[in-house]
């Protein structure tokens, strides 16, 4: 007889944090530089992922969880296609969508909004501030009217595991 699996069990990925940590660094910093996401950055993501996984998961959840990527991933397509979002950011959004417990969905957007007006805030405030620019010279997201979306991307992804490792995600409790 075939059992349900469980996808609000803890997720056990907060065991990844500290290699999810410099990509999500790697990714927000070129963003605001360079205003696009390295497919190199999504594709160490995933490798976390895959590699970090099995061993953080029961295989059954891990083996569900890809399929979070794929939702997110056409869906970011469709977005990107209509111009909403960039290609990269689409790609980016479905390498962290497997690190999300899908029982946390609810909590995680809500994170995730707050966590976008705060770095949209913060990065706006900071582009302002002539010693920040002089430090960080040429930076594209300075110029430009659009937002580098992968501050938030990664911030968003870098709370929430955080939140998970201190139990006060649904799923963690």
């Amino acid at each position: 007889m075939a059992r349900a699996v469980d996808l609000g069990a803890p997720l056990g990925m907060v065991a990844v944090l500290p290699f999810v940590l410099p990509i999500a660094v790697w990714v927000a910093i070129a963003d605001m530089k360079t205003m696009k996401i390295p497919n190199r950055a999504v594709l160490a993501l995933v490798a976390v992922f895959a590699l970090a996984g099995p061993v953080a998961l029961p295989l059954e959840v891990w083996a569900w969880c890809w399929v979070h990527l794929g939702v997110v991933l056409v869906l970011g397509f469709v977005m990107s296609s209509l111009g909403m979002i960039g290609a990269g950011d689409a790609k980016f959004a479905a390498a962290m969508a497997p690190f999300v417990a899908l029982a946390d969905l609810g909590s995680f957007l809500f994170l995730f909004a707050a966590v976008t007006v705060l770095a949209f805030v913060g990065h706006r405030l900071a582009r302002r501030i002539p010693a920040v620019r002089r430090a960080l010279p040429g930076w594209d997201s300075w110029e430009r009217r659009d937002f580098p979306m992968g501050l938030a991307l990664a911030g968003g992804l870098l709370v929430y595991l955080g939140l998970a490792a201190l139990g006060a995600m649904p799923s963690s409790t």
